[in-house]
Formats: structure tokens, sequence, C-alpha cells
């Protein structure tokens, strides 16, 4: 009988090393980082590649706020000797400027995985026993992937309060307000955390009355109170009111606004922005068959190296239990490809993990503001020093703010190990820098106070904190 050949085995799902659900910041991070290492990789987008942070969030609320600060800039103008006449803003161009700008980001992020040679599927990713995820809802079709390992990263949206519909009108979200199509008289901003306080600045200073609505004692939780306090006295001095631990119970729409119903009293706005934090996207993930599991609060559960309940299955980003920043979602989407690799990644701490606040005067942070020292057990040593000391902050025209030093009290009595550094102030999201390796690598103040700071620097104010700790301070 003549020879034939095995029937050929036709497989039923493309494989790939390691297939991520989700194209936000910790999903793409996945991709790159694995496609860098060598890896096949796979990526599922339902919506535009870059996710929230990208479309709806970190680049263009600070194109718009660099807007703000491009107007707060001419309006000063005659300080310099200038004179620039009277500013006025074209809204509609700054909004072009945003989405050219949110556009051509995108544009480099596709480009980026092309080059790669990571393959990128439009749809909606569902997850199934054996590593196996299907595709479906968008233009790729309805197909189905297998992977040696899963990365999920669905990211998250927006949460909404109880008698507030968003109907982008009246009342909105972070996804709404980056294209409002015009500037309000007045708005009550809900919530005084990071989202918050920065459309609040933003408006304030486009000539927006604004009124924030915080449940909690004070906004910028986590930020040290003596540098909240900062902020709220510029804020309040630029007319902005600030209301903390007081209770939303709805609101009623009237003519073009609505009366927003706050502690028994009406307050009468135009807009009413929600900004009261995100929720993990999970709602439709599949995961039937697997060990993967959601937590009560709708977070996949994971352990300190982003690792599920089912093996070879990992997730990252807003949809874990971790702060919801991009550079969150990037780390940890490097920790899962090196656990993929059976390398032998280190888990984040997120107690000392940089905050940068875009809000005028801006904010970061990174380890442990001075209360939370205390009640973690620790004796402090701290040390504040203010900008308006220092050359180049007077040179630039912003001389608010200061930088707060929390380190360990020795047995001696003297400053140790550094604990935290929080600033306010000018560009001090660029300056955290040299705070987070310290409070990372636990240096000593000594080890700070003996480098050198470039002068003149806005970053000499950390440089005459760390001095000043040793108990001999130069300017201070």
């Amino acid at each position: 009988m003549p020879e034939t050949s095995p029937p050929e085995v036709v497989p039923t799902a493309e494989h790939y090393d390691v297939v991520v659900i989700g194209g936000g910041p910790g999903g793409y991070a996945t991709a790159l980082y694995g496609a860098s290492a060598g890896l096949n990789v796979a990526m599922i987008e339902k919506g535009k590649l870059g996710g929230t942070c990208l479309n709806v969030g970190c680049i263009p609320a600070k194109e718009l706020l660099e807007t703000a600060a491009a107007y707060v800039h001419v309006t000063e103008a005659g300080d310099y000797g200038i004179t620039a006449g009277e500013a006025s803003i074209d809204w509609s161009t700054s909004l072009a400027r945003k989405d050219k700008i949110v556009g051509g980001l995108v544009s480099g992020l596709g480009s980026l995985l092309k080059g790669r040679k990571v393959t990128v599927l439009d749809g909606h990713g569902r997850l199934h026993a054996g590593k196996r995820v299907s595709v479906s809802g968008g233009s790729s079709g309805d197909v189905e992937l297998t992977g040696d390992a899963v990365v999920l990263a669905p990211g998250s949206v927006p949460r909404t309060l109880p008698g507030f519909d968003v109907d982008g009108k009246v009342v909105m979200t972070s996804d709404e307000f980056l294209s409002i199509a015009e500037l309000p008289k007045s708005a009550a901003i809900i919530g005084g955390g990071v989202i918050g306080c920065e459309f609040a600045s933003l408006l304030t200073d486009l000539g927006t009355k604004v009124t924030v609505l915080e449940a909690l004692p004070k906004i910028l939780p986590g930020l040290d109170k003596d540098l909240t306090k900062v902020i709220e006295k510029s804020f309040k001095a630029r007319g902005m009111e600030i209301r903390t631990g007081v209770t939303v119970e709805g609101h009623s729409p009237s003519g073009s606004g609505t009366t927003v119903h706050v502690g028994g009293e009406g307050l009468d706005v135009d807009v009413v922005v929600v900004s009261v934090g995100r929720r993990p996207n999970t709602d439709d993930l599949g995961l039937d068959g697997t060990a993967v599991t959601i937590s009560d609060r709708g977070f996949i559960e994971v352990d300190e190296l982003c690792r599920t309940g089912e093996p070879g299955v990992w997730a990252v980003g807003d949809a874990i239990a971790t702060p919801a920043l991009a550079h969150i979602g990037f780390i940890e989407g490097v920790i899962a490809i090196q656990g993929i690799l059976g390398e032998d990644p280190a888990p984040v701490d997120y107690a000392k993990v940089p905050w940068a606040v875009y809000c005028r005067p801006e904010a970061a942070f990174t380890g442990l503001s001075e209360e939370a020292a205390k009640e973690a057990g620790y004796e402090v040593v701290t040390q504040k020093s203010r900008f308006n000391h220092n050359g180049r902050a007077m040179i630039v025209n912003q001389p608010e703010g200061m930088v707060k030093v929390i380190a360990e009290k020795g047995a001696d009595g003297r400053a140790g190990t550094i604990l935290g550094v929080h600033m306010v102030g000018p560009w001090v999201t660029e300056q955290l820098g040299q705070g987070y390796l310290a409070v990372n690598w636990e240096a000593t103040v000594d080890d700070m106070a003996a480098l050198i700071q470039p002068h003149p620097t806005l970053t000499e104010v950390l440089g005459e904190a760390m001095l000043s700790l040793t108990g001999r301070p130069l300017h201070g």
C-alpha cells in the first residue's frame, strides 16, 4: 500500500506566548516589555489604544491644565514688564490642541506595538479555562486565542454617585469633562482627590466659580496635612470654595443648570463634575472554568507579584487593588513579564510609590506623611523648607509652596532614615525623583545632605531641607 501522510492538525486557536486583555497603560506596557524580551505577544483592546490614561485621563487632563497655566502666565506678563493686552481664551482651539496631542500619542503607540510585532486585536476579550481567550464585538471579528500565559489588564471606569445620573451636559465624570464644549460659569466638583483638585484648579484659573465638595475631613488624602494647607490657601485665595466633611444628596435640575443638595442646603451651579475615583472594569471578563477570583469590591485578586489564583494568569493595573496610577500599571506589567520568564521580580512597595498632582500649585509625594509615620509607630524628625526663599522660584514667579521631609529619629535624637518626601510648589512633579529614590533606597538625611544641588534650581529647596535636618543649615 502507498505510504500516506498523517492528517494535518488544524489548530482551533492562534497560540501566543502571552495574551494580554486590555490596551491601557498596564496592558500595553506588558505587551511592549514582553515583546522586547522576545516573546510572541497578542493584545486585545475594545476601545482606543492607550486606555483611560491616554484618551480620557492623564494626558488630556494635563494638556488642559497646561492651557490654564499658559493663560495665567499671560495675565501675569506685566510682572515681567511685558504688555500683552487682556488675555482671553478660545476653548475650541484648546480642545483641538488636546485632541491633536492625544491622537498623535495613540498613533505613536500603535506604531510602537507594530514595530515590536505585537498582534493587536480590536474587540472584547474574555478568559476561559485552559488559558483560552475569546475575542468578539470588534473589527477583528469573533476569534479565539490561547497563550502560555495570560495577563488581565481591563482597566477601570469612573465611579458614579446615586442621584447623579451622568448626562454629559450638566452632570459629568472625567470622561465627559475633558471634552466639555464650553467653559461653565460655575461648577461643583464632587470629590477632593487628585482628579477633583486638578479639575477645580483648571476651571478656577480659567474663570469658573468652583466649589469642591469632599466627604473626608481634608482634600488630597495621602498628602501631608501641612502641604494640603498650602494648596487650600492658594485655592481659596483664587476664589475657590472648599467644603470638607460634607455629603451630597442629589440635585434638582433648573434651567440650564442644577441645584446640588449638600448638607441641607442648595448650591446652584451650571455643571456638576463627579470625581469620586474609579472602579475596576471587571464586570465581563468571562473567567468561567478558571480559578481567577474577584473581590467584593470588584478587583481581581492577586498576590504580591500580580499572580491570580489561576496558574499562568496575571493581572495588572487599575483592575487590581493597587494605586490607580499609570506608572503603577507600567511596573506591574514589567513584574508580570518577569514572572512569566521565570525571573525573580521584586514586589512593589506600594507605600513608597510616587504620586503627582498637577493642580496649581503642584503637589508630589512619596512615602509616609508625618501623620502616617506617627500612626505607624515611628518617632520622627521633620523639616519644612519653603520656595519663597528660592531664587529660581522667584524668577518664575511661583514662590508658593514648600518641601517637607519626614525622617526617623535615631537613638541619638538626630534625623536618620528618610521616611517620606512631600512637596508642593512649582514643577514639583518633575522634582520628586530625588525624594523617591531616597525613600526607596532607605537613604539617610546625611546621605542626601552630602549631595550637590545645582544652582539656581528649584531642587535646592529639597537640599536645604536635608541640610537643615543635619543640624547645619546653609541658607535656611
